[in-house]
């Protein structure tokens, strides 16, 4: 058997070599050619596993080790018979973890109350639903939008999306990328929103048009914005990240536990299709420590404006953080 990974896959190299060829490659880089001949693919979103890819390939089953599965393409891996696979909520708490530290430092900036904020969820998954119980701890009142969700759960009150952003101080994005979501902020969104909210993103960067974004902060319709997600990145725009309050290289769910997650649950995936027993339930013994006891967003914030164009070496080189630490600002 051959198995074809990206190589900044954290926590991966050995698990499989004792039954497998395994072959590790930067993500970017990865070509039908390379998986030609393999049995499986375990990836980031760097890889864009569709038709171009697969087609010919012996392929029978690609395992992202991410929330996010768009750059799936996942009808023709369920037309080709290739079984795909996520790793749904492994990061949850990591991007909690950003959030948390950014809405404080946006209290802290533009002197907020945090008690007194009201709190717009859209999108509340395993991330939105994470923020939605840290921020009601806090005494935050939070305004949920989840059109798919609003029918199964009973236990909360969802709103619509302009429902919402009538209500809200600010307004945080934890929805998946798709046709429904793809610059679901936009100008006509932005037209609705008032002075005195705050838009963060930390979803996926198309969710957001960038141009509106930028109008609506240059002529003083938001008061500020966060963003871990850019719309093309690894591309920033210099523009409009001297306009953020917070702008961070796509990390929010870079915390070392969140890693480990993801890689272990493609690791059960893979080896579950394949047949490899022996790794079917296979975890990590023990995680590094952090050099850090306290995570601050503002410190990657500051490695991103120093060095725009390292976006990928940022992520790749990211520092070891755990979780569920971070910094508080006093507000």
């Amino acid at each position: 058997m051959k198995i074809v990974c990206d190589d900044k896959i954290p926590f991966l190299k050995g698990v499989f070599e004792p039954f497998a060829q395994v072959c590790y490659l930067r993500g970017a880089e990865i070509c039908a050619e390379d998986v030609k001949v393999a049995d499986a693919l375990i990836i980031r979103t760097r890889t864009r596993a569709d038709e171009a890819l697969l087609s010919g390939s012996r392929v029978r089953i690609v395992a992202s080790a991410t929330i996010g599965f768009d750059h799936i393409d996942t009808r023709y891996c369920e037309q080709a018979g290739i079984a795909w696979t996520n790793a749904p909520g492994c990061n949850a708490a990591s991007v909690c973890q950003w959030f948390s530290s950014t809405l404080e430092y946006l209290a802290f900036k533009h002197q907020l109350s945090l008690r007194q904020l009201r709190l717009g969820i859209v999108g509340v998954g395993n991330v939105g639903s994470k923020v939605r119980d840290w921020a009601e701890s806090q005494g935050i009142r939070c305004l949920l939008c989840d059109p798919p969700k609003a029918t199964l759960d009973t236990e909360h009150q969802y709103l619509s999306l302009e429902e919402v952003i009538a209500g809200s101080d600010v307004i945080t994005l934890h929805v998946p990328l798709n046709e429904s979501t793809f610059h679901l902020f936009n100008e006509i969104i932005f037209r609705q929103m008032k002075p005195h909210q705050i838009l963060v993103n930390s979803s996926r960067g198309e969710v957001v048009e960038e141009g509106a974004l930028i109008q609506a902060l240059e002529e003083g319709r938001l008061l500020g914005a966060a963003l871990d997600v850019w719309e093309h990145e690894p591309l920033v725009s210099r523009r409009l990240m001297k306009l953020l309050d917070i702008a961070t290289p796509h990390i929010a769910g870079y915390s070392t536990d969140g890693k480990a997650a993801g890689t272990q649950m493609a690791v059960r995936a893979v080896a579950r299709e394949l047949g490899i027993r022996e790794r079917e339930d296979w975890h990590i013994e023990k995680l590094p420590e952090a050099e850090e006891t306290e995570y601050d967003v503002l410190r990657d914030d500051k490695a991103l404006r120093e060095k725009p164009e390292d976006f990928e070496k940022l992520r790749s080189d990211y520092p070891i953080r755990r979780e569920p630490l971070y910094r508080k600002y006093q507000v």
